[in-house]
């Protein structure tokens, strides 16, 4: 395949805009007098100009570099790392129109949006180029975290050049012996004075560690303070320069930060992974995040829940523009004539999107994409109304929008990361050979969304948040909340005649996991940890499957009342509402039955994979 630069990215805008102002109705955020002040200097109207502006730079920046850089990959050579030709100047158009900062406060120069609508940049943006989209994913995070828990002379220092894009930020939590047991991590921090540190040790799997886009990086470091206790409960956080800042703010020497390695991986070549190593030469310095040691795993969640967040909309993002190329591919090819036509010799060859089969894939796909847009959103304007009811005064009813972030957290995750792999992995089955080549885009898509499902903590530990923390967060009022406006739902369209069918199944599913939920906690309450962390991940599957199609058939009602009320619709919006509709019915029916048969495992207390001897697995050694 030639090094041409194609932009394959497709997204489908018509979607975005009923996901946000028809399903979840985000103007409303924009009401004063209802959600205050916080997002009342916003209108629809500048939000669809920031999504207008993302949506030209996807197509005429980021996206034509997806499948070269994906080629290239990423060098280093002499200790530094150069980025895929065309990535600095992505990076300088970037920030020169302000989209990493769309969520950004006011009073640090941001547009203080809401991430409901930061859900449609991030699915954008992902889907035109993933790989690209890590570093200012990673920098907004690491930013984020000093100007929430930062000294005030070190945001002074560090906050305002990360947001304008001067510097760059990471994450440096896993260790070669230490990957997600970062309790067992052997970075080591000296107190010199004041809340500046000598660093040593070795940090792996560091995304974005190194890149020649920014003029400085800013490392955010987990290490132990000389006598700190182990374990987790020892741990501190520090801010770590590549280079060491002036107190001008100006770039001065080396840090004593080395990139040691970069990885060559299955997919997104183009975003560095690292080994670092700090203080090789007893020359790194790091300050400590606040003025409080120990409570560096506490500071570092409040960037990994956003990071958390911020994965299931890469899942999202990558399965969207797979589905929307494999949509276009299925309805251009042709192949084979049709089934109707299956005893006439003369029938002529159709588009292969005519075939049962491919249709079955196509809306299998399609009803996943709008399943993971609608949670990725739905959790969304929970975080944005606990913000702006937070700034209101009104903390009691941001505490229940809060719980349900909470809860939905490991669930985006998981399903996103999870179902983005598998949609990618459908687009290709609909490609066929076609597919398989890098002529086309579905390869690399597949090969990117693979990690997902592992970085930012796998999946099982995603599961086990669920059901250890969550499950029991608030004595289960945050579950039970969910459930309160699951049942509301039901007995309100259960005998709905587009759909009456397929919410009565809801019901009969949101039972068997409230079932299996119970089996869960008696597992736990009888001392079965071993069963417990064995049913996490089907448990969580269950209960992602239940409230997806929980969503798809809300969004299924917000469409149906929409083609059957129009009488001046058009052809085109009656369709569009249509396929909604067929999504929801569709899910139901094909893919939320999975949650039955993960019930069932859950509640037959089988221990075989526990108890069959290691040599069991195979005599093989």
């Amino acid at each position: 395949m030639s090094d041409a630069a194609i932009n394959w990215f497709k997204t489908d805008l018509r979607s975005h805009q009923f996901t946000l102002y028809e399903h979840f109705k985000v103007h409303e955020l924009f009401d004063a007098e209802t959600y205050g002040d916080y997002f009342a200097h916003l209108s629809r109207e500048d939000c669809d100009a920031v999504l207008e502006q993302c949506y030209r730079f996807c197509n005429e920046v980021t996206g034509p570099l997806n499948g070269v850089a994906d080629r290239r990959g990423c060098k280093l050579e002499d200790g530094q790392v150069t980025t895929p030709d065309g990535y600095k100047d992505a990076w300088d158009q970037l920030y020169a129109i302000g989209l990493p900062n769309f969520q950004i406060g006011l009073e640090a120069g941001g547009f203080q949006g809401p991430t409901s609508v930061g859900v449609v940049l991030g699915e954008m943006q992902g889907g035109a180029n993933v790989a690209f989209t890590m570093y200012p994913g990673l920098t907004h995070g690491s930013m984020e975290l000093i100007e929430h828990f930062g000294l005030e002379k070190d945001k002074k220092l560090f906050v305002e050049p990360m947001i304008n894009g001067r510097f760059a930020g990471t994450m440096c939590l896993s260790e070669p012996q230490a990957g997600s047991d970062v309790g067992a991590l052997t970075t080591k921090a000296v107190k010199i004075d004041g809340n500046k540190y000598k660093i040593s040790g070795t940090k792996c799997w560091i995304s974005g560690g190194d890149q020649d886009m920014s003029e400085n990086i800013i490392h955010l470091v987990l290490a132990r303070v000389e006598g700190a206790p182990e374990g987790t409960k020892g741990i501190s956080l520090f801010i770590v320069p590549k280079y060491r800042v002036n107190d001008d703010g100006s770039v001065g020497d080396s840090n004593d930060v080395i990139t040691a390695s970069i990885e060559h991986k299955l997919g997104i070549n183009s975003s560095t992974t690292a080994v670092l190593s700090f203080g090789e030469n007893d020359g790194c310095e790091g300050f400590l995040v606040g003025d409080t040691e120990n409570v560096g795993m506490k500071q570092m969640f409040h960037m990994m829940n956003g990071a958390r967040i911020a994965v299931g909309v890469q899942g999202l993002a990558v399965a969207a523009t797979a589905y929307q190329n494999a949509l276009a591919y299925a309805r251009d090819r042709k192949q084979g004539s049709s089934v109707k036509a299956f005893k006439d010799p003369n029938a002529k060859r159709v588009s292969i999107i005519e075939h049962s089969d491919v249709r079955r894939m196509l809306m299998e796909m399609k009803s996943k994409v709008d399943g993971m847009r609608a949670l990725c959103t739905y959790l969304s304007v929970h975080q944005d109304k606990a913000t702006a009811l937070d700034a209101k005064g009104d903390h009691d009813s941001a505490v229940y929008h809060r719980g349900q972030v909470d809860l939905l957290t490991p669930i985006v995750k998981a399903y996103c990361s999870d179902q983005g792999f598998r949609v990618c992995e459908t687009a290709i089955q609909v490609y066929g050979g076609a597919g398989f080549v890098q002529d086309n885009p579905v390869e690399q898509y597949l090969r990117d969304a693979k990690i997902f499902s592992i970085y930012e903590g796998t999946n099982h530990i995603q599961a086990l948040d669920l059901v250890v923390r969550k499950l029991r967060h608030r004595d289960g009022k945050d579950l039970n909340d969910f459930v309160e406006g699951l049942t509301e739902f039901v007995a309100k369209y259960s005998n709905d005649p587009a759909c009456g069918e397929e919410i009565k199944l809801l019901a009969e599913a949101g039972r068997e996991i409230q079932e299996a939920g119970t089996t869960i906690i008696q597992y736990m309450m009888t001392g079965k940890l071993d069963q417990l962390t064995l049913c996490a991940s089907p448990f969580l599957e269950a209960m992602s499957h239940v409230t997806v199609a929980y969503l798809l058939l809300d969004a299924a009602m917000v469409a149906e009342a929409a083609r059957t009320q129009d009488d001046d619709q058009s052809q085109e919006e009656f369709d569009f509402y249509a396929g909604k509709v067929m999504a929801a019915k569709f899910y139901v029916n094909f893919i939320l039955p999975q949650a039955f048969a993960a019930s069932k495992a859950i509640k037959s207390g089988d221990r075989s994979a526990l108890d069959v001897p290691d040599a069991g697995f195979s005599s093989a050694w």
